[in-house]
C-alpha cells in the first residue's frame, strides 16, 4: 500500500538534502558537523545558502530542479516522454546556475537520440551521478508498477544523458529503495531484488558497495553514480532517523549537495514526511524554468508536486473562521495562540508556528515554522505525530532561550486540536503536568482548544513526555 506521506517525505526529502548540502559542495569532509556541533533549533536552523553558487537559504540547487522538470513531464504527458523531457531540460540548462559537465554536454544537442553515447564517446566516460540525483520522481510515478517495469523506466531517464550502463543501475537501485520505503518495505533488501537481475560483474560491484560493512573513503571522488549511491545508502544505514541520515551525507563534503539529495530522498521514503525537521522544510525554495515559463517552488509546492505523481488532487483547504486571538496562554512566557485568521493579525516581528497550510501568509517573517500536520484522528493521517510534537516542543524552547522577550505564536486552521496538542505538549514538559492538568490551564486562556482528536490526546496521555537525555 502507498504512503502518501512516505511519498511526500521521498521528493522533500530530496529538496531538503540538497539545499542542505548545497554550501559544502566542493568542500572537504567534516565541514558540517565542525560548523554545526550541535543541531540549530532557533533561527532559520542551518539553512544559511552561500556556497560556490551563492545559494539562498534554503535553495536547492541543479540536482531538484531536474528532479522537478521530471516529475512536471510525467504528469503533464501522463507517463514517460523523452522528448517532451529533453526539451524541459534545454530550457531549464538556459538559465540555471550549476549544470553538471556530462549533463550540459548532452542537453547542448538538439535531440537526446544518440547523445549519450556522443558525450560518452568524446569524454571517455559517462558515469557520473546526475542520473541518480534526479531519479526520485520515477519511484513516486511507478509506486504501483511492477518492480521490472520501475527498473526500465528508472533506466530510461538515466540513459538519457549518462551512457554507461552502471548509471541505470544505479537509478534501479535508488527507485527500488525509494518505492520499498514508500509502501513500508525494507529499502536494503528492495536493492539486492534489483541486483539479481543485473550481470554478475555489475551484481558483484553493487553489492560490495552497498554491504552493511562498507565505509565510505573520503579521498576519492564521490562524483561518481556508484559512488554517490553508495555513500547515501551508507548514510541512511548508519542513522536513527532523517536528520541522522542527512548530516551523515552531507558531512562526507566534496559532492555533499547529491549524495545528501539521493540519501535524503531514501531516508524521506523511509521515515515520511512528519519525521524531516520543520526548520529545514520550511525554508525550502527553488525556482525552475519550463515551457510555460519560470515557477517557484517551495514546500507545499513539492508536496503538490508529489501527489500529482500519486495521481492524487490537492485536500481542500476550509474557509477560515472569524478570527480567534493572538491570545497569551502564559504570563511567563511570551506564548500566544490564534487560529489562522487571527494569526494573520500578529505584528510583524513576531516568531510564528504553523500547523495548518498558510500559502504565503508568513512567507517574509524571518523565523516561522510550517508544521506537517493533520487535524484527522485516523494513523494514516499523521504517519509520525510524537516527532512533529518533539520537533516543535524543542523549537518552542530554543526560540524562548534564543530571545525570551520576542512573543511566538502557534496556530492552527481553527485553533483547536493542533494548537493545544503542541502548547499542552510544551506545557507538560515544562511543568511536568499530566495531559488532564495541562488541557485546564490552556483552556483558562484560549477556550478553542479542545480534545477533537482523539489520538492527538492518547499520545500527550501516554506517550509524552519523552525522556529528555541526561547529561554524559
Amino acid at each position: 500500500m502507498i504512503d502518501t506521506q512516505h511519498a511526500i517525505g521521498a521528493l522533500v526529502g530530496s529538496a531538503v538534502g540538497d539545499a542542505l548540502g548545497a554550501p559544502f559542495e566542493f568542500r572537504p569532509p567534516g565541514l558540517y558537523r565542525a560548523t554545526f556541533p550541535s543541531p540549530v533549533l532557533a533561527g532559520i536552523g542551518e539553512m544559511r545558502g552561500g556556497g560556490s553558487f551563492g545559494w539562498l537559504p534554503g535553495e536547492f540547487t541543479d540536482d531538484t530542479q531536474m528532479a522537478i522538470a521530471l516529475a512536471e513531464s510525467l504528469i503533464a504527458r501522463q507517463g514517460f516522454d523523452a522528448d517532451d523531457l529533453w526539451q524541459r531540460w534545454q530550457v531549464w540548462s538556459r538559465s540555471a546556475s550549476d549544470v553538471g559537465v556530462q549533463t550540459r554536454m548532452a542537453l547542448a544537442e538538439r535531440s537526446h537520440v544518440g547523445v549519450a553515447a556522443l558525450v560518452h564517446q568524446r569524454r571517455g566516460q559517462s558515469a557520473g551521478n546526475g542520473s541518480v540525483m534526479r531519479n526520485t520522481p520515477i519511484a513516486l510515478w511507478a509506486a504501483g508498477d511492477s518492480l521490472t517495469d520501475l527498473v526500465a523506466l528508472a533506466g530510461r531517464q538515466a540513459s538519457l544523458t549518462h551512457h554507461d550502463p552502471q548509471n541505470a543501475h544505479g537509478a534501479a537501485i535508488h527507485a527500488a529503495m525509494v518505492r520499498a520505503g514508500i509502501h513500508g518495505e525494507d529499502i536494503f533488501e528492495a536493492a539486492a531484488q534489483v541486483l539479481e537481475g543485473v550481470s554478475l560483474p555489475a551484481r558483484e560491484l553493487w553489492s560490495e558497495l552497498l554491504a552493511p560493512g562498507w565505509k565510505p573513503d573520503v579521498n576519492a571522488s564521490n562524483g561518481t553514480v556508484w559512488t554517490c549511491l553508495a555513500e547515501a545508502v551508507w548514510a541512511v544505514r548508519n542513522a536513527a532517523t532523517f536528520e541522522d541520515a542527512v548530516v551523515n551525507a552531507v558531512d562526507l563534503g566534496r559532492d555533499a549537495d547529491t549524495v545528501a539529495c539521493v540519501a535524503g530522498s531514501i531516508a524521506g521514503a523511509r521515515w515520511g514526511v512528519q519525521a524531516i525537521p520543520a526548520r529545514w522544510t520550511t525554508y525550502l525554495q527553488g525556482r525552475v524554468a519550463g515551457p510555460g515559463g519560470e515557477k517557484r517552488y517551495d514546500f507545499a509546492a513539492l508536496q503538490a508536486l508529489a501527489r500529482g505523481l500519486l495521481g492524487m488532487a490537492e485536500p481542500e483547504d476550509p474557509a477560515d473562521e472569524p478570527a480567534g486571538g493572538p491570545v497569551r496562554v502564559h504570563d511567563g512566557f511570551p506564548l500566544y495562540a490564534a487560529n489562522r485568521s487571527g494569526a494573520l493579525a500578529a505584528p510583524g516581528d513576531w516568531r510564528v508556528i504553523s500547523l495548518c497550510r498558510t500559502g504565503d501568509a508568513f512567507a517574509e517573517r524571518a523565523v516561522r515554522r510550517q508544521i506537517f500536520l493533520v487535524d484527522k484522528a485516523e494513523p494514516r493521517h499523521n504517519g509520525n505525530p510524537l516527532a512533529v510534537l518533539e520537533d516543535v516542543v524543542d523549537t518552542i524552547d530554543a526560540l524562548l532561550a534564543e530571545d525570551a522577550s520576542r512573543p511566538i505564536l502557534v496556530h492552527c486552521h481553527g485553533g483547536r486540536s493542533r494548537t493545544a496538542f503542541i502548547l499542552k505538549g510544551w506545557a507538560m514538559r515544562r511543568f511536568g503536568w499530566t495531559e488532564p492538568q495541562a488541557h485546564s490551564w490552556l483552556q483558562e486562556t484560549w477556550s478553542r482548544s479542545d480534545r477533537s482528536n482523539e489520538r492527538f490526546v492518547k499520545i500527550l496521555d501516554s506517550q509524552w513526555p519523552r525522556p529528555q537525555p541526561t547529561a554524559p
